[in-house]
């Protein structure tokens, strides 16, 4: 009897969440540092997104200020990719470089596209 009952805990703690992806912040071995954004997703791939910053940046020759854009590419860990849409305000991580133009790994989901209309 107590082998039946070791393995379903064993399944119990698979179910909970734990993913085995090896650039996971939280199950992996991914280590970030660096500087912290928060932006709205744009778009969405498989294993990563794309979120849209806004900011003011000084104008010095007309002395004025510009509204600016900036686009950065984020890796979405398995566990986390299901709770992550479109519209969705997400905080991202600086990491070491993941691919040619992944630089950042999602934190946590901050708010959801539907509370924010």
């Amino acid at each position: 009897m107590t082998k039946k009952i070791k393995t379903e805990t064993k399944k119990e703690s698979h179910t909970e969440g734990v993913c085995k992806d090896r650039d996971c912040i939280i199950h992996g071995r991914l280590k970030a540092r660096g500087r912290i954004f928060e932006g709205i997703v744009k778009r969405k791939f498989p294993r990563r997104i794309m979120i849209e910053l806004e900011r003011m940046i000084y104008v010095k020759k007309y002395e004025r200020y510009a509204k600016s854009r900036t686009k950065i590419h984020a890796r979405v860990s398995t566990c986390m990719e299901k709770e992550i849409n479109l519209g969705d305000l997400v905080s991202v991580q600086e990491c070491r470089p993941l691919s040619k133009i992944i630089h950042f790994v999602v934190v946590k989901k901050i708010k959801s596209g539907e509370e924010k209309k």
